[in-house]
């Protein structure tokens, strides 16, 4: 006869051997449990949030829920390979990606008055710029992983001018949200890299100097926008529109919202691309200040694990790489959250896993698969 002493026994040796289980299956895959389950969280919401923006459209919803799988996908892959193969293969992606935006300019084909695309004739067609936002860090990383930290002044003038230049080929294509969230990339392992305050406060006083040229350059449609950033009443009717209405959606959903499926402003088609740019508005509007408030909690728990990652990193590359990808998130959410809520100019930077839109789902993915990679082979190494 079984003692209850045996019973408790065999009772917690069952429990440690499923746990033991669960944590291999973790390690097997590479993944983070903790980061994934908030990425997971992430897109769910995003999907609700979706289907009630698009106006119910369920075909709509189900072409991002597969662009979700797909992503996830991507993230596995790139979790199983090895933070020392991403340094090797660094200068090579950056090459190529570079290569890609110089094509472009020759044979890329316009589509909305933009020059962004190149296709491939019977398969698809691909966006050069997508594949900078992570082998701007890569190659920045790369590079200055095996050099003296702090940066050094030469150093400094290399990455510049690597960062500089297919910034200015996606800023010509015109494509400005885009090429502020490559420069930023780029930027961001500078900053880590022990880029000194003086530094950064003298690019910034060089780059106000600059303004007055750089306006010159700007297109009409982009000055516009900073124009209407100031005073959106000068056009209600033009430029102002979208600023003004999805002020609008934000204001009327009060501290609880209207309600799931129940908004005015993005039903009605007030509210200009509801479903991707200016989600957050639609998304406000039905849910409140509450659902705000839950959906930036969800953005903050994503940033604090990630850059837990990146600070247990064990290589100076990975560590460089893993915080410019965490602060390339931040601004994913910074600026779409900023000019949507009028703060900033509206440069066409989608709000991570809310708003619609596959390529950017499979980019912000494979980021975080690289984050998962350099997470899962410490433990490996450790």
């Amino acid at each position: 006869m079984n003692t209850p002493q045996q019973r408790y026994a065999r009772t917690t040796s069952n429990t440690g051997a499923d746990f033991q289980r669960r944590i291999d299956i973790w390690g097997l895959l590479r993944l983070d449990p903790v980061l994934t389950s908030l990425l997971i969280a992430a897109s769910l919401l995003g999907l609700i949030a979706l289907y009630s923006a698009s106006g119910a459209d369920l075909t709509m919803t189900l072409k991002q829920a597969s662009s979700f799988v797909l992503g996830f996908g991507v993230m596995l892959i790139f979790a199983r390979i090895t933070p020392n193969s991403y340094a090797y293969i660094s200068p090579w992606l950056y090459g190529l990606s570079s290569i890609l935006l110089v094509a472009v300019v020759f044979i890329g084909e316009v589509r909305m008055g933009a020059q962004r695309w190149i296709d491939i004739p019977g398969v698809t067609s691909v966006q050069p710029s997508e594949f900078l936002k992570l082998a701007m860090p890569m190659m920045i990383a790369w590079y200055l992983s095996t050099r003296p930290i702090p940066i050094r002044f030469r150093d400094l003038l290399v990455c510049i001018v690597m960062i500089l230049v297919p910034v200015g080929l996606i800023a010509e294509q015109p494509d400005l949200g885009t090429s502020i969230l490559v420069f930023m990339s780029g930027f961001f392992v500078l900053f880590f890299a022990g880029l000194s305050w003086r530094l950064i406060g003298g690019m910034a006083a060089l780059a106000a100097a600059a303004a007055p040229v750089a306006w010159t350059f700007l297109h009409d449609y982009q000055r516009r926008r900073v124009i209407t950033l100031f005073d959106p009443e000068s056009d209600p009717l033009g430029n102002g529109w979208n600023i003004i209405q999805s002020k609008t959606a934000i204001g009327s959903g009060g501290l609880s919202g209207k309600g799931w499926l129940d908004g005015t402003q993005s039903h009605l088609h007030f509210l200009p691309e509801g479903h991707t740019d200016f989600i957050i508005a639609a998304f406000s509007e039905e849910f409140g200040f509450i659902g705000v408030i839950v959906l930036l909690t969800l953005y903050l728990a994503i940033l604090i694990r990630a850059i837990q990652i990146a600070t247990n990193a064990q290589t100076s590359y990975g560590r460089l790489l893993a915080g410019a990808i965490t602060m390339s998130f931040f601004v994913y959410v910074f600026v779409n959250a900023g000019m949507v809520s009028g703060i900033l100019p509206v440069v066409g930077v989608p709000l991570p896993f809310i708003s619609y839109g596959g390529t950017a789902i499979i980019t912000l993915m494979s980021g975080f698969g690289v984050l998962m990679s350099i997470q899962a082979h410490r433990k490996l190494m450790g």
